[in-house]
């Protein structure tokens, strides 16, 4: 067993351009944005990001970084539509796969099985077979023959996520109302890095919440992050929720001025401009 704390900065140097890059959380509820704003300070580009979308991909996006986008949607939750993912669109920067949010699960759970494929009913009979012709659909080889989607595996070169505890090892915890699909991200990448708010010894993790909410394990975590309100402004329930007066500023700030204001810093820099235009 080995000490995986690192820093951010750190995490981020281990990423090169060009790799199919996971993103955890859930539209903008625990996203490890303290990972993203690193990664926006790096130099890497040309990325395949895969995510069920938020502001991670409307930052990327807006900032050129995104190549090709797999994701089921994008959106900020309160505002349904990441609108500098949507100007990305529009612009016709980065190329997307867009899938039913069923395929997406059963596409981390094929890769991080270590499987081709798996077979998914979602998607039969509506526009995403259509927009995305290179799908195959398959049929069971036992007595009720059923057609299904086989949707391809989501291999991830490296992933990032945010949890609520973590100890050195780099086991994680979560302990809000929903654990999200972190762990698959984890399990279906050949790297993970995991920032938390805080952590802990490994004996804390189970003093106050059950063992259930040990979501990742220590074997999937390459590294861990400590990052005190790393995932601003998405929520992290029970730490905190969306800091929606700054979403709204995000939303509605044009990306060179926003950028300037909020991502030219260290994450320090980011924590002092957030307080004084709050």
């Amino acid at each position: 067993m080995s000490d995986k704390t690192m820093s951010a900065e750190e995490a981020v140097s281990r990423l090169e351009s060009g790799m199919t890059l996971g993103i955890g959380g859930w539209g903008s509820r625990r996203k490890p944005m303290a990972l993203v704003r690193a990664l926006l300070r790096s130099e890497v580009t040309d990325l395949t990001v895969v995510s069920y979308g938020g502001p991670d991909v409307g930052m990327l996006a807006a900032a050129g970084r995104i190549r090709r986008l797999v994701a089921a949607f994008a959106t900020l939750d309160s505002i349904p539509l990441e609108p500098h993912y949507r100007a990305a669109r529009e612009r016709g920067t980065l190329e997307l796969t867009e899938v039913d949010e069923a395929m997406f699960l059963w596409g981390l759970r094929a890769a991080a099985h270590r499987l081709p494929f798996l077979p998914v009913r979602a998607g039969l009979g509506s526009d995403v077979m259509r927009v995305n012709p290179g799908l195959r659909t398959v049929t069971s080889p036992y007595e009720d023959g059923e057609t299904f989607v086989a949707m391809p595996a989501l291999r991830l070169d490296a992933a990032l996520v945010h949890v609520n505890r973590a100890d050195r090892l780099g086991n994680g915890q979560y302990l809000g109302p929903d654990p999200y699909f972190d762990d698959l991200f984890c399990e279906a990448a050949d790297t993970a890095y995991v920032s938390c708010e805080r952590v802990v010894d490994t004996a804390e993790l189970t003093k106050e919440a059950p063992p259930q909410s040990l979501l990742i394990k220590r074997h999937t975590v390459t590294g861990v992050v400590e990052a005190p309100n790393g995932a601003h402004f998405t929520s992290c329930a029970p730490d905190y929720g969306r800091d929606e007066a700054f979403q709204r500023r995000y939303a509605t700030t044009p990306w060179a001025q926003f950028s300037a204001r909020y991502l030219a810093g260290d994450e320090q820099a980011y924590r002092s401009a957030v307080g004084e235009d709050s």
